[in-house]
């Protein structure tokens, strides 16, 4: 129902309820959004609660019912009994860098040192089907952060995330699971988010014991990129979640460094478009930490030194800002539909130059969301 139009700040701290808090999120039809603009209209989540009946009626929902506080005290009893804590929007615990985030997760469930949380953070995401050579690159970003000071954040898939995880467990990682803080996904690492509840820490916004579904992925993805200074992206294929992860970052005004991967390989895809869409090239540990403004700084405990790539032959290529190639994408998306329309047409309606245009078109051809029919003729897919 459509409660709600664009999330309204509301006061901290947060002095609510967490049942009330609880009972809120957990409602039928009310997402991160509609919950933030519920607590700014009304003041509090009891308040919320309340008259939260008669907006779904005047959306056109008839019989609205509340979520029931047995089920929010139940959830609380299961997240006590697994030791995880619950840390709420407008409180001290909650991670600063989620806090102005227009989607915050209202509530978070976390299983291990929450203490992490408060760390200045580095995501790095990837392909779960990575290389050999990607998961070593993986490993070596992930070590070289962490001598610098910054704890790890990933989404405990295969592949790429594991490798992450497994290098920070030491120094700190944290892991945003799409389901349940209990609940192991892939199963296969079900002994790796053992260890990260021991050493580093679980989180997500999903009650206990929830398996997930494809629609939790994305939304763990803003979490992951939400924590972070910048999102780093090794390996990724050109429809991938790790794109969507660094889509998000790009909106919330997160960094997007990338690693380069050969053009003939096809996990290496989704990098190099966001190459020539123009986020930062890494080599190495050493580029992270120069593009987040970062020093050096040895963090225990004390590793091998590692020996810098050599830089890459050749000019550096000027890059194009993200921001600037996403408000072109925008423009046009905004004025293509289902019903074809020229090329020709779209370059007049845009008052841009046809190479430019082309450029564009292609790369949204390439995502799959332009479809071009004989004639030139343009369509949208999404």
């Amino acid at each position: 129902m459509g409660l709600t139009s664009k999330p309204t700040p509301h006061p901290t701290p947060l002095d609510d309820d967490p049942v009330d808090c609880l009972r809120l999120i957990r409602s039928r039809r009310v997402g991160p959004v509609t919950w933030h603009r519920l607590l700014a209209e009304h003041g509090s989540a009891r308040a919320a609660l309340a008259a939260l009946p008669d907006v779904a009626r005047a959306a056109g929902v008839e019989n609205y019912a509340v979520c029931p506080v047995e089920v929010a005290r139940h959830e609380l009893a299961q997240g006590r009994a697994a030791g995880a804590q619950l840390i709420v929007w407008g409180t001290g615990a909650y991670p600063p860098p989620l806090c102005d985030l227009p989607d915050a997760p209202p509530v978070l469930w976390v299983l291990g040192d929450a203490a992490l949380l408060h760390r200045p953070l580095v995501a790095m995401v990837g392909a779960r089907n990575a290389s050999s050579l990607g998961l070593r690159m993986a490993r070596r970003l992930a070590d070289g952060v962490a001598q610098a000071g910054f704890a790890t954040v990933s989404g405990l898939a295969r592949g790429i995330d594991t490798a992450v995880h497994e290098a920070t467990l030491i120094t700190g990682t944290v892991a945003v699971q799409a389901g349940g803080v209990d609940i192991a996904y892939p199963e296969e690492n079900s002994r790796l988010m053992a260890q990260i509840g021991e050493q580093g820490c679980l989180v997500s916004e999903q009650p206990l014991g929830l398996q997930p579904q494809a629609r939790h992925f994305p939304l763990r993805n803003r979490i992951v990129s939400g924590l972070s200074r910048a999102v780093v992206v090794v390996e990724a294929a050109a429809r991938s979640g790790s794109l969507i992860t660094a889509k998000t970052a790009l909106d919330q005004g997160r960094d997007v460094l990338v690693v380069p991967g050969h053009p003939f390989d096809a996990r290496a895809a989704g990098c190099n478009m966001l190459l020539r869409d123009g986020a930062t090239l890494i080599r190495g540990p050493a580029d992270v930490l120069e593009a987040i403004g970062a020093q050096v700084l040895p963090f225990a405990p004390e590793a091998e030194p590692e020996v810098e790539a050599a830089p890459l032959p050749g000019p550096t290529p000027a890059r194009r800002p993200l921001a600037d190639i996403a408000s072109v994408h925008s423009q046009i998306l905004a004025r293509l539909g289902p019903s074809p329309l020229a090329e020709d047409q779209l370059i007049r309606d845009l008052s841009m130059p046809p190479a430019t245009v082309a450029q564009h078109l292609l790369t949204l051809e390439l995502d799959g969301r332009v479809h071009r029919a004989p004639g030139g003729l343009l369509s949208r897919m999404d």
